[in-house]
């Protein structure tokens, strides 16, 4: 059997559809030259794959979780995978997206996802290092809240030369971090890191500061800002350490500068003039204009952030952890994470981090409660993939592969996640709000890095534990799923009965068997079932699908239809009714829960030629139609149209057995239950 890296390129086309690939942090990231033809259902069903994301302009990306530098590394050592660059070497994210883009339009949304992929490859790189910073900023934490130490972040406080240095261990990564934005930022948008990392470096010198004892200072809208005349013009002195707006816009007007200048100057000399005319100017329009406009932007989102919080402490810890479970699959929490890093700067500490630990271990609680499930319904893929994004998430405070891998392919979780998110956020609000002076990773290590320890460890626990209570009660899957899950449960509690072969049974005859009762041998004490539809009624070794034929999903019957209005068969609640109209999950009125799923694969129509009559939630009296269908449609897509009927939960009963025949009606017949 092939490598799960094989399986993947395959899966995405093969070599040859590759135009490159890079990897962050959890997830492989593809520039196809088509990605059109890809199954989305195959690729997640590869090993380690935790979900797949496409995107447009041919873009796809494959969730891996914290494996992923491993996997990329199987990928590029491919033989086949050694041709993708000239040189042996991968061009950057930002060449093949920008040789790509250069190719034609993108799409109705392309300036979204740029926009986000923009801030995402920006901070991407650097998410280890604020990673490891915020470990040592949880050990500044706990030795300050042990008393081992003084306010390690009180700037007025004297540490001792020994914990100053332990402290510099991540004040450098938040400090420079401008630079670091710069270079990124830069580089994604295909223009010289360096010179971006050069341009910003000039307003975070010493020497920039120091002009400041020459200011004087001036009230703009609000602002009391520094202010020193250079030249006759107005130079603004700010302190850019932590800054992450202006070298963001920074970058966004060097990149087409550099491209320009690149396009009028010769070959032969650009090396020369074509960073040094950049950095003429760009150096000063950032000094005078950029910098400052990027911190303006970042104060003014951070202080409208401020105004809620100060309004109602109440309503801002109870808003941002149910923002954020829509706001992290967009991309839109990475400006938050900014005004995170404005906010220690300037206020000395931050108060969103404390309601998004709430939406953090909601998600993880979530993540915990699918592993449950896994692990008691034997489910090895489901448990693999749930075990590691619980640990990245528990141990790192990264919540993507779980989001990625889990959530967003089962939104039957969200209420469930959400609840979580709105306990941990009404604990963290009636505790009147939580701060933390610096930027850390919302995980079990990084605790004690916030100011009350008890109220954060309070609110996180309830998120968490509601959260995995909720999916555990209201479970996350359909009912084929379930279905399938209560069949693994039952053969291992019963290993001594024979095993249900994954090899469809291959029957010589649809006549009724010797052991098939007829309607005339049911005993009124059995609870029988009649046909949902008119037609010809066969055992469920006919239908033309494995989970199906072989019993895993349920025992029950298989009606080949002559008609096209699927009945309810008894008085029964209708537990799911998709808008695709393929299958309803029932729970009779006598206990009995069935699935009738109309024809096989019909799901991939998509609704079309399916007229639904019910919604889940509706009670409904036996003959009252569930849908009409239109056979055409199905044989025109090249689908079977035959009809399992199958007793879901028929490990509560005694026996459970279909009924064959030739022609059966509404009022037929089809299934007997013993209890």
């Amino acid at each position: 059997m092939s490598s799960p890296a094989s399986q993947i390129v395959d899966a995405v086309g093969g070599p040859d559809n590759i135009v490159g690939l890079t990897h962050c942090a959890t997830r492989l990231r593809f520039q196809l030259r088509d990605s059109s033809p890809i199954d989305k259902t195959n690729v997640e069903s590869i090993p380690g794959v935790m979900g797949a994301v496409p995107q447009s302009g041919n873009r796809y990306q494959i969730v891996i979780g914290g494996a992923v530098a491993g996997v990329y590394n199987d990928i590029m050592d491919l033989p086949a995978m050694k041709e993708l660059s000239s040189d042996g070497e991968h061009r950057s994210d930002a060449d093949v997206k920008a040789e790509h883009r250069s190719k034609g339009p993108r799409g109705k949304f392309s300036w979204l996802d740029n926009l986000f992929e923009y801030l995402s490859d920006s901070f991407r790189p650097i998410m280890g290092a604020l990673l490891g910073a915020s470990l040592f900023i949880t050990f500044m934490a706990l030795m300050g809240s042990m008393g081992v130490i003084g306010n390690w972040a009180d700037s007025r406080v004297t540490l001792s030369p020994s914990w100053q240095f332990v402290n510099l261990a991540w004040q450098c990564v938040f400090y420079f971090l401008p630079l670091l934005v710069a270079y990124n930022a830069t580089k994604r948008l295909n223009a010289d890191p360096w010179v971006g990392f050069s341009v910003m470096a000039v307003v975070m010198l010493p020497g920039f500061t120091e002009l400041g004892k020459a200011a004087h200072p001036l009230t703009l809208g609000g602002f009391t800002v520094n202010v020193v005349n250079v030249f006759g013009l107005p130079l603004t002195i700010f302190n850019y350490g932590s800054q992450v707006f202006p070298p963001l816009i920074m970058a966004a007007i060097l990149a087409p500068l550099y491209k320009w200048l690149k396009k009028i100057i010769s070959p032969n000399v650009q090396m020369i003039f074509v960073p040094f005319l950049t950095m003429l100017i760009m150096i000063p329009l950032t000094a005078f204009l950029i910098g400052p406009l990027g911190v303006y932007a970042g104060a003014g989102l951070a202080n409208g952030l401020k105004a809620v919080n100060d309004v109602s402490p109440f309503i801002f810890a109870v808003l941002i952890p149910l923002l954020y479970p829509f706001m992290v699959p967009l991309g839109l929490h990475w400006p938050l994470n900014a005004v995170m890093l404005l906010n220690i700067q300037t206020l000395g500490y931050d108060y969103i981090q404390g309601p998004m630990g709430a939406w953090n271990f909601a998600c993880f609680g979530a993540t915990a409660g699918v592993l449950f499930l896994s692990v008691r319904d034997k489910d090895v893929t489901m448990r693999q993939t749930a075990t590691g994004a619980l640990a990245a998430g528990l141990l790192g405070g990264i919540s993507e592969p779980s989001l990625y891998g889990i959530h967003l392919r089962y939104k039957k979780i969200y209420p469930s996640m959400l609840a979580g998110c709105l306990v941990g956020g009404v604990i963290i609000g009636a505790g009147g709000g939580l701060r933390t002076p610096a930027f850390v990773f919302t995980s079990l290590l990084t605790i004690p890095a916030f100011d009350n320890i008890g109220l954060y460890a309070v609110a996180i626990a309830a998120s968490f534990f509601t959260a995995m209570a909720l999916v555990i009660v209201r479970d996350y899957r359909d009912d084929e799923h379930k279905a399938e899950a209560k069949a693994r449960r039952r053969q291992a509690r019963a290993p001594e009965a024979p095993a249900v072969s994954a090899t469809p049974r291959t029957v010589a005859s649809t006549e009724p068997t010797a052991e098939a009762p007829t309607s005339a041998k049911v005993s009124s004490e059995d609870v029988t079932i009649t046909s949902p539809l008119q037609g010809r009624a066969v055992p469920i070794s006919a239908i033309p699908d494995p989970v199906f034929s072989t019993g895993v999903v349920g025992d029950g019957i298989a009606i080949e239809p002559t008609t096209n209005t699927v009945v309810c068969p008894a008085d029964a609640t209708v537990v799911t009714a998709p808008d695709s109209g393929h299958a309803f999950g029932l729970k009779l009125d006598s206990g009995v829960e069935l699935l009738i799923h109309v024809g096989i694969d019909t799901v991939e129509l998509g609704g079309k030629g399916f007229d639904v009559k019910v919604k889940a939630g509706d009670h409904l009296r036996a003959g009252e139609p569930l849908v009409v269908f239109d056979p055409v449609v199905i044989d025109d897509a090249g689908y079977s149209k035959i009809t399992p009927v199958l007793v879901t939960n028929g490990f509560d009963y005694s026996s459970v057995t279909g009924i064959p025949a030739d022609n059966v009606t509404t009022s037929t017949p089809v299934i007997t239950v013993v209890k």
